[in-house]
């Protein structure tokens, strides 16, 4: 799907949103406003984020493959079809396990 299409109001698929690249982490932002984002990503296998936090909450929907995901050191497994919480303030990291895509949803305040 080109990157310039306006899907507001038209139904269409994530899994069509960022591509898989060999060895990379591709990003595609579906909504970005002052109070949220709604962001695609896709990671490669054996791609992932290093440990970080977030002020806000983030929701990740994994769409597509597995991911290891670990919050303040307590790894959990997170594959299609299922999501977790992020809590605000507490570090976080992911790691794929098969190349994997995620929706992830921030709703700031």
């Amino acid at each position: 799907m080109n990157k310039k299409t306006d899907i507001r109001g038209k139904v269409f698929n994530t899994k069509e949103f960022a591509e898989y690249q060999k060895s990379a982490v591709v990003s595609r932002e579906v909504i970005n406003r002052k109070t949220g984002t709604v962001t695609i990503f896709s990671f490669a296998k054996g791609e992932g984020l290093s440990e970080h936090t977030a002020p806000f909450d983030a929701l990740v929907c994994v769409l597509d493959g597995k991911v290891k995901i670990t919050i303040e050191k307590k790894a959990c497994i997170v594959k299609h079809g299922e999501s977790i919480i992020l809590p605000a303030g507490k570090p976080h990291a992911l790691k794929s396990i098969t190349k994997f895509k995620m929706m992830l949803v921030m709703i700031r305040s």
